[in-house]
């Protein structure tokens, strides 16, 4: 049976870790610390609970780093802290260039090293997720066939380390940036009586997020995580000499959402909270 610690069960990360316990693993994860939605998360899931860091680095023959991309340094060096000579997967969003700070940090360790990305809503028995890899290609292979038939659907990528991560940056750049141009549009209309104008314009089209306004809330609850995400996008678009006025002008905009983490708001309310003054919007 394989191992698979997961670090740390988010949403996400839990789903995900979930797949690969369809397929026979065993999946660990660390209660200490946790909030108790991840304690319930955990247990819906199946996941065991390990003591510690240190049994989970000692007892997992693959690590899954799934975690908000501002921790992922972070949750590298707890990790290194450890003998630990599996497969460490960073899952995250984060740029090419924070991709090689991970993989460094586990340098000092035995571990083989996976950049790897998710893309797509958490996979369940209704909705699919794929889940890129890259780096060594034994490493990246023996993580695929964990995902083998379940809902993720895992690839592998050549070309080493960072790959992964610029393809997940590449899509959230759009993605991402687009959601909130959507409601910033939105609000604009508003405040000007004519939103039901802009929405007929966008029903117009084959698709737009402007005519998806019930996806603005969900928006300003994610926004805490999205911004940290920006802000990578951005510094992978500078590592290549292009414009990054746009992702990171897209983090200070969700900066304004910063105290909405997790909410549940009307469309009235995520529109309201883009008046604040953006007293922590990034520099």
């Amino acid at each position: 049976m394989t191992v698979v610690g997961v670090l740390h069960p988010g949403s996400m990360g839990a789903a995900v870790a979930a797949q690969a316990r369809c397929n026979g693993a065993e999946v660990l994860w660390c209660p200490t610390g946790r909030s108790l939605a991840t304690k319930e998360r955990a247990q819906r899931y199946g996941l065991t609970a390990a003591s510690g860091i240190g049994e989970l680095t000692e007892r997992a023959d693959v690590i899954l780093s799934i975690c908000p991309p501002a921790y992922a340094e972070d949750v590298a060096v707890e990790v290194s802290a450890h003998p630990f000579n599996g497969i460490y997967v960073d899952g995250n969003a984060i740029s090419p260039a924070s991709m090689a700070r991970v993989s460094a940090i586990m340098g000092r360790t035995e571990a083989s090293v996976v950049d790897g990305s998710v893309i797509g809503s958490p996979p369940s028995a209704s909705k699919s997720a794929r889940l890129y890899l890259s780096g060594p290609a034994d490493a990246a292979t023996h993580v695929a066939l964990l995902f083998a038939g379940t809902a993720v659907q895992a690839r592998t990528l050549a070309g080493g380390i960072g790959r992964a991560s610029a393809l997940k940056l590449s899509y959230s750049s759009y993605q991402k940036a687009s959601r909130v141009l959507a409601a910033v549009s939105y609000a604009l209309a508003r405040d000007y009586g004519v939103e039901e104008e802009l929405l007929d314009i966008a029903r117009g089209r084959a698709t737009s997020y402007l005519a998806e306004t019930a996806y603005i809330p969900k928006v300003a609850a994610r926004s805490w995580r999205w911004g940290p995400e920006m802000g990578e996008v951005a510094d992978a678009l500078r590592e290549v000499g292009l414009p990054a006025d746009l992702a990171q002008a897209s983090a200070a905009v969700m900066s304004r959402w910063d105290d909405d983490r997790d909410s549940s708001l009307s469309i009235l309310k995520a529109l309201e909270h883009l008046h604040r003054d953006g007293e922590h919007e990034p520099t």
